[in-house]
């Protein structure tokens, strides 16, 4: 890849020599406020937001009007609709004020123009490959560990909300953004089933009645690695459509307490709420973001009319049955 993509500060070089990635990329984002327009103007947007929360019991679901995120959230991601654009994480299409941090030989951090956090950044593969988690989860963990200093990372699957289904890459923003960062030990006590522990690692599955997910904590990398693993193949073969089992997965590192993995389960990428004709339609398209807590609303109509009602009936749509999820906890607990 030519270097004259790559973003060049003597401040970052301290920070790389410890693996501080995340003070870099502050250090990125900052700068690239200053000479990229097209992302100051994404955060000039992400300043005029609304929020509105809405609480259920024992956790919190959010509600943000961002009109930026309409070119995103309204994305066709279809095959033919990708074989017609140019790929936009392609280092040499990317604008040319856009600059990034190499990391890792085959990531390129960047600042995402589009933003939904108060700093929030793509992390693509400098290589065209599809989007697929399988035998990437390393990567993620590593990312998530290299900037933790400020943020968290996550993972849209191809089917499940990321924009750029064609092309690898991971997402990463502020740590405490998404209400599950803070919700997570109320969601885990009142609705989780831990289907495996030892002192090396607690495996739990959560019914909210919104949401359901898997969650893997530990302070292995190698541990969990396998255990991610393991449940991949589970999931694979149950589903048994020989794409990638739909799935968004959020992680989390902090040096006292290890890595957190939340792996949510799906059966759909878009409710029947985003199809639905006039007064119905809700251009609600549901991501990692979403389902920690933050449904994105780009469109004012539809901020003025979400509720508790439709947001559970929008999370329980796209998510895996009740059946579904039983069978999987039970292969789980057998497999480990």
């Amino acid at each position: 890849m030519s270097e004259e993509k790559y973003f060049n500060n003597k401040e970052c070089a301290q920070f790389i020599s410890v693996r501080n990635y995340g003070s870099v990329a502050k250090v990125l984002l900052e700068s690239q406020k200053k000479t990229w327009q097209q992302l100051a103007e994404g955060y000039k947007s992400l300043s005029t937001v609304q929020v509105k929360t809405f609480y259920f019991d024992g956790f919190r679901i959010k509600a943000q009007f961002n009109p930026g995120r309409i070119i995103s959230s309204s994305a066709k991601v279809d095959s033919a609709s990708i074989k017609e654009r140019k790929c936009f994480l392609c280092p040499q299409n990317l604008p040319a004020e856009q600059k990034g941090i190499p990391y890792n030989d085959s990531y390129l951090i960047l600042a995402n123009p589009f933003p939904i956090f108060p700093e929030h950044f793509t992390v693509p593969n400098v290589n065209h490959t599809p989007q697929k988690i399988d035998g990437n989860i390393g990567g993620l963990l590593k990312l998530t560990q290299d900037i933790s200093s400020n943020y968290m990372a996550f993972y849209n699957g191809p089917k499940c909300g990321a924009s750029a289904p064609d092309h690898f890459h991971f997402q990463a923003g502020n740590k405490n953004f998404m209400p599950i960062g803070d919700d997570f030990q109320q969601l885990k006590n009142e609705y989780g089933e831990i289907l495996s522990e030892d002192e090396d690692f607690i495996l739990t599955a959560v019914d909210d009645g919104l949401r359901k997910f898997i969650s893997m904590e530990s302070f292995d990398y190698s541990l969990l690695v396998d255990l991610f693993d393991k449940f991949y193949k589970i999931y694979s073969l149950l589903v048994n459509s020989g794409e990638e089992p739909m799935m968004n997965v959020l992680s989390y590192y902090e040096a006292d307490y290890g890595w957190r993995l939340l792996i949510f389960l799906r059966n759909k990428h878009r409710s029947s709420h985003y199809f639905a004709e006039g007064k119905n339609n809700i251009l609600l398209s549901a991501a990692s973001v979403d389902l920690g807590g933050v449904s994105i609303l780009p469109l004012e109509k539809d901020f003025d009319k979400i509720s508790k009602e439709l947001l559970t009936e929008v999370f329980k749509e796209i998510s895996i049955s009740d059946e579904f999820f039983k069978m999987i906890k039970e292969k789980m607990t057998s497999a480990i």
